[in-house]
């Protein structure tokens, strides 16, 4: 039960420390509220329009299929350098694991995804 009881005492103390900071932050800071400081800020340029709009979702869907494909392409790195030491298992897994991907991307080529409307 020792056990339960120090993890219970670590999360309070860090939970006490967060809140601690928080508190403390908010007492020491200046609050000072304008007019320009509560405006949209966007590149040093004045806002135009109103900043609630729709982003179309295509954008997001192409910068995470960008990101997943990213990560995975970093999985060839190291069986690339230890490639000579792990035979012909990792080759065949790796193959795999590409196939993977080629049919992931063209999937979501299929899909329309990667199009840029």
């Amino acid at each position: 039960m020792s056990e339960y009881l120090s993890i219970l005492i670590f999360i309070l103390i860090g939970t006490g420390i967060v809140l601690f900071t928080f508190l403390l932050s908010r007492l020491i800071r200046p609050h000072n509220p304008y007019h320009a400081k509560n405006l949209n800020y966007e590149c040093a340029e004045e806002p135009v329009g109103n900043s609630w709009f729709q982003f179309n979702n295509r954008f997001y869907i192409f910068a995470l299929i960008f990101v997943i494909f990213d990560v995975e392409v970093i999985f060839l790195f190291p069986w690339a350098v230890a490639f000579g030491q792990l035979g012909l298992f990792a080759l065949v897994e790796m193959v795999i694991f590409i196939l993977i991907l080629f049919f992931g991307i063209f999937y979501a080529w299929k899909k329309g995804a990667l199009k840029w409307v």
